[in-house]
């Protein structure tokens, strides 16, 4: 009786396998058939581009005469171009303006907001969200009238201390920072955003623990609140170090580049070279090389900064 027993349970669990099988299989059929048009769309708009970019990289083409190959040339141009290197070096110059201050205005707006009442944090979220929404070019324009050097705001107030006008966006010595500011201020909400949300996921038992033993605010921030957003605040530094070093509208629009080069930042340096260099072959040379940089100080960070599974 017990040897049917067992064959019954064997032939019960080997229908139960089946069945378990069939509903996977279907289940990852749905899911594939769901995937199917954004990969579609990835490959179409992204992977194809990227491919067919590599090629021309090694091209000397343009839009007047048919492309001849010339291997590595375009990449030697790049890469002995003065030029090229000093745009990354500005990049990078740029990055330490504007990521910093951002990720340090965002975690103190962020605690405001969390310690207020709801109203008050409903207002404050509307408020440091709203430059997010502004076009590059209009926040151009307008830090454009405010650095003005005869009529602008910002002088016209330093008038009031006794101090000369300045040519913020005339001298290479203040053009770099006088554009980082704008950069800071529409780079401000989406951050301050999510900080908001990672420190509201933060168990309020913490802080109640941490308050019985007689904790401070900066205490709960350096031994609570900080190593609970480590997560976020990886990604924050690189999305913040990636989108500075190819900030383009605001160069563009408020200096072009100068003066003396001292605002041409990497993608602006890409931009001038593919809209007066006929061998286009360069400046996708150059794109890619971009693309390097920005991964390999990506896979920098991530390397000193290591992100962690948080387990309450």
């Amino acid at each position: 009786m017990s040897t049917e027993v067992r064959r019954g349970a064997k032939a019960s669990g080997a229908v139960r396998g089946r069945d378990r099988a069939r509903y996977e299989y279907r289940d990852n059929k749905v899911a594939y058939l769901m995937l199917l048009p954004a990969v579609a769309l990835l490959g179409v708009f992204v992977v194809w581009p990227a491919v067919w970019a590599g090629v021309l990289s090694f091209q000397d083409w343009s839009f007047y005469q048919p492309a001849e190959w010339v291997g590595w040339r375009n990449y030697y141009y790049v890469l002995t171009d003065p030029l090229f290197g000093q745009a990354i070096v500005r990049g990078l110059k740029f990055v330490a303006m504007t990521v910093p201050a951002i990720l340090l205005l965002a975690f103190f707006f962020a605690s405001l907001v969390v310690s207020v009442g709801r109203k008050a944090a409903d207002v404050l979220k509307v408020s440091i969200y709203i430059p997010t929404i502004i076009s590059g070019v209009i926040a151009s324009i307008l830090f454009v009238m405010i650095y003005d050097y005869s009529g602008g705001l910002l002088n016209w107030v330093l008038g009031w201390f006794g101090v000369d006008a300045i040519a913020w966006l005339g001298d290479p010595s203040t053009a770099l920072p006088a554009i980082a500011v704008p950069a800071i201020w529409l780079g401000l909400g989406i951050p301050s955003l999510i900080m908001v949300a990672a420190m509201l996921d933060v168990p309020n038992e913490y802080y109640e623990a941490a308050a019985m033993e007689g904790a401070n605010w900066w205490q709960k921030t350096f031994f609570i609140t900080l190593p609970q957003m480590k997560n976020v605040s990886l990604y924050l530094i690189v999305t913040g170090i990636v989108g500075a070093i190819q900030q383009f509208e605001l160069p563009l629009v408020m200096t072009g580049g100068g003066p003396l080069n001292s605002t041409t930042l990497p993608n602006l340096f890409i931009f001038n070279h593919f809209r007066n260099d006929l061998n286009v072959g360069y400046s996708i040379a150059a794109a890619l090389l971009l693309f390097l940089v920005l991964g390999s100080i990506s896979a920098l960070v991530f390397r000193f900064i290591n992100s962690e599974r948080l387990v309450d």
